[in-house]
This record gives C-alpha cells, structure tokens and sequence, in this order.
C-alpha cells in the first residue's frame, strides 16, 4: 500500500505510519468522500448518489456545509472520533485531486479514507464495502486510483442497478431515479446513515460483515 505526503526517513524512503503513533495524523481522524458532480442538472441523478449519501448523513446530524478548496466539507464528532466529509467540486472525473487534497490537508492516513460511490453491478440500493479493488470502469475512482497510486482503500459501493438498453448507459447514469426508486431511497439512506459512523468506531471488518448485501 502506498502513503502520500509522507516524510522521509534517514534513509530517504517514504516512512509509514505507525498503527501505534500519530506520526502522519490522529488515528482517530477520518476521511469519507462522497463523489459525484458539481451542478443542479446532476443533483438527482443516479451518479450523484455519493452526495445524496452525505447530504442526507449531514442533514440528519444537522452538520453545516461550508465551501473550501476543492470540495465541500463537514465536520462530525462522535466518541472521539472526528468525521471530515467532503463533495469535491472537481467534477467526477477529476475526484482524485480532492481527495489528495483533503487527506494532505487533514493530515489522515489514507487506511481511515472511505470513498462513496455508485456502482451499476449491483442491485438498487444494495450496500457493497470493500477494503481494495480496481475502479470497475467508474471514472470517480480511476481518478482516484491513478493519483494516490494504489487501489488499497476503504470504498462504499451503492448499488444503482443495470436496468438500461444496449448503448444507453450514459444516460442511465446519469439520468433521474425512477418513481419507484426514488420512492425507496430514503429507507436505504438510513443503512449508509448507519454505515459511516460505524467505518469509524467499529472499523472496516465489522461494518463489512454488518452492511455487506443488506
């Protein structure tokens, strides 16, 4: 796994941080993005759901929004534990460079990172984290793949389904909820509601075995 911004040590290699120190930041410090695009044309479409993710986590937590370099960010408290939530405001394509940013910014260590996004594999509203893996073809992803070097970070998967024609994916993605969907989605925002703070308090594996498939 690879480190940005890391100090070198005497030995001119990039140091890791320790599980056990605070040599690149707090340990409890994390950092959840959630992609999509900037743009009231794209507010409710299916690629935005990284945003209706976070927008409805902060809304329930009565969390303000305030406007900083390359994204929005929110801050929340809980047990100890400090929340940074960002929409970056680079366009989907060009997520990478906020994340970057913020993790430099924030000083946290890219293991506490969980990235939000839509993926069309799984069924509607269907909840997938995984720890590693490639960017399945999602632009958000691959932009963040390609600046921090690795693909071994934290990412929460909704599901959005496939249910479009041969040559139409682009607009399917990028297209409204249906009646139905849209109908269902604020149960299935309570799950991620969930699903965030537990990243934080109980760790990865935990909220894995708890949110997987649900």
């Amino acid at each position: 796994m690879l480190f940005l911004f890391l100090p070198l040590n005497q030995s001119g290699q990039k140091a890791l941080p320790s599980a056990h120190c605070d040599s690149f930041g707090s340990m409890k410090k994390f950092l959840i993005v959630g992609l999509g695009n900037i743009g009231l044309s794209y507010a409710e479409s299916r690629h935005n759901i990284g945003f209706k993710i976070l927008d409805h986590f902060a809304a329930k937590a009565e969390l303000t929004w305030e406007t900083v370099k390359l994204g929005d960010r929110a801050e929340y408290k809980i047990k100890g534990r400090t929340f940074i939530l960002i929409k970056p405001s680079t366009f989907m394509n060009l997520s990478g460079k906020s994340v970057a940013y913020h993790l430099e910014k924030e000083r946290i260590d890219p293991a506490q990172l969980l990235v939000i996004t839509d993926d069309l594999n799984l069924p509607f509203g269907t909840i997938r984290l995984k720890e590693k893996g490639s960017d399945g073809g999602h632009n958000g992803l691959k932009s963040i793949q390609e600046t921090l070097q690795t693909t071994q970070y934290n990412r929460l998967r909704f599901g959005i389904s496939d249910d479009f024609s041969a040559g139409r994916q682009v607009d399917y993605v990028l297209g409204l909820w249906s009646e139905q969907e849209q109908a269902a989605l604020s149960k299935r925002l309570e799950k991620t509601d969930e699903a965030i703070p537990s990243f934080g308090l109980a760790g990865m594996a935990i909220t894995m075995n708890t949110y997987n498939g649900v």
